[in-house]
């Protein structure tokens, strides 16, 4: 099994902000805790991710169908679920720091106070130094309308599922799905954490792909296990080593009031293990809690066997940000080259998948002169309408322009060079993982490409 790298972090870190994955949110106004925005390669990067967790949940499948449900829901959504009264972390603050830090958390939190450096919030805690535990709800509230009153009370979802809930007799009767059957959907979410960190590990605001799958009360558990390996292949089909990977299913105590079950992927990031998705039997609980709120029938009937019931449900639930800095963190790499010459230099590498890597082709005139640039920009313009997303560069050594691709993760270079405008016409397409270099016709480097997008396999 690997081992955490603690100062791995650092060095993810320091590289989204020079290559532009990721930048503190409100920056030259000195930022605000834990909110971040991402720069041209980290939106590509969350793109790419979204865009494979919908091939493999909604695109490929023919039982899973899409929804957008809105941010801001009835106000009745959140109290009929439970959240207005029960969606809450207890809160302690430190007499000493000052510091208010999440009671279940005080193991793992560093105490402030750098008289104490080295030790945990939780040896505070235990001489007396924290006040007594508080409930702390992690909604969002705010107002609609003109006027601020209890009435006009609203909250920022902080979960996509319930709109998926509350949408259940709508996607049944537009649809015609019958269970077994799910709902897939991709959204911001909001949740008012206490003490959020690791990046963007735990943030105020998050984007989550979550699915609700429901099925007939006694396929539950089938479905479950179907759902939990299911989920930990996806993280491996797109590149994550599986050596850092592992199925963690849940003590009783640690389990939500309505589940009957959950296991978490996890990931071993360089602060340790950490959840990267939860696949939980939610049971009936959501769509019975919602039926009693507003007063209507929200169970199924099923013409074959002539019953009706109230589907249980089996939820995968993931965050993008979370998923996003799992391939990062795990793509990173740090490698000694030696060249032709015999001399030696590091060389930073993120091995991401084709499919997950923002930027998939790179292309190079090899010099700014003799008819190159020009078709540098034609070559690149195909691999464009071919749908494949590419950058140009035509400044400094094409070493150190190797070198720069490398360290966002681009899997292929193009190189167009003097046999390329004279004489055969071939290009050189150079491999991120291995180096190695193959001439390829234009007319064939679409193919060329795809075909290797496909065969790719973590080294």
């Amino acid at each position: 099994m690997a081992k955490p790298e603690p100062d791995l972090m650092e060095r993810v870190v320091s590289l989204c902000k020079r290559r532009g994955f990721v930048f503190q949110s409100s920056e030259i106004y000195g930022g605000i805790n834990s909110c971040y925005d991402y720069g041209p390669l980290g939106a590509e990067l969350k793109r790419n991710v979204k865009d494979a967790w919908w091939q493999a949940m909604v695109v490929r499948r023919d039982d899973i169908v899409g929804l957008d449900s809105a941010i801001i829901q009835h106000p009745e959504v959140w109290r009929s679920s439970g959240h207005v009264a029960g969606f809450s972390d207890l809160l302690v603050d430190c007499r000493r720091c000052k510091g208010r830090f999440r009671e279940d958390h005080l193991d793992a939190i560093p105490c402030p106070d750098r008289e104490f450096k080295g030790r945990v919030a939780r040896v505070c805690q235990q001489e007396g130094l924290h006040t007594e535990p508080r409930a702390f709800n992690l909604m969002f509230e705010t107002h609609a309308g003109p006027v601020k009153d209890s009435a006009s009370i609203v909250y920022l979802r902080p979960e996509t599922a319930q709109g998926i809930f509350t949408n259940f007799l709508n996607v049944v009767n537009s649809s015609r799905m019958a269970p077994p059957f799910g709902v897939a959907q991709i959204g911001k979410s909001f949740r008012n954490e206490i003490t959020p960190g690791n990046f963007v590990f735990r943030t105020r605001e998050f984007e989550q792909m979550e699915m609700e799958f429901f099925v007939p009360p006694a396929d539950e558990d089938r479905w479950y296990e179907y759902w939990v390996e299911q989920r930990f292949r996806w993280y491996v089909d797109n590149g994550v080593r599986p050596d850092r990977l592992r199925k963690r299913p849940h003590a009783e105590d640690e389990l939500a009031h309505y589940s009957s079950g959950c296991t978490d992927v996890e990931y071993l990031y360089p602060f340790g293990w950490g959840e990267l998705e939860g696949i939980a039997k939610r049971g009936s609980y959501d769509l019975t809690a919602h039926a009693k709120g507003c007063g209507k029938d929200l169970s199924f009937f099923d013409e074959a066997t002539k019953q009706r019931y109230v589907p249980h449900v089996v939820e995968p639930a993931a965050g993008c940000d979370r998923a996003a800095m799992t391939f990062l963190v795990d793509a990173y790499d740090e490698e000694t080259v030696t060249d032709e010459g015999g001399k030696s230099e590091v060389r930073t590498v993120l091995h991401f998948h084709p499919r997950i890597a923002p930027i998939t082709v790179a292309i190079f005139p090899l010099v700014k002169k003799a008819g190159m640039p020009e078709r540098a920009k034609e070559i690149q313009a195909t691999l464009m309408d071919a749908g494949l997303r590419t950058f140009f560069d035509e400044k400094g050594a094409i070493g150190r322009r190797y070198r720069r691709q490398d360290e966002v993760g681009t899997p292929y270079c193009v190189t167009i060079d003097g046999d390329t405008v004279e004489r055969d016409g071939t290009v050189t397409v150079r491999d991120r993982d291995s180096m190695a270099q193959d001439r390829v016709q234009p007319a064939e480097l679409v193919a060329f490409i795809r075909d290797k997008m496909k065969a790719w396999r973590r080294g």
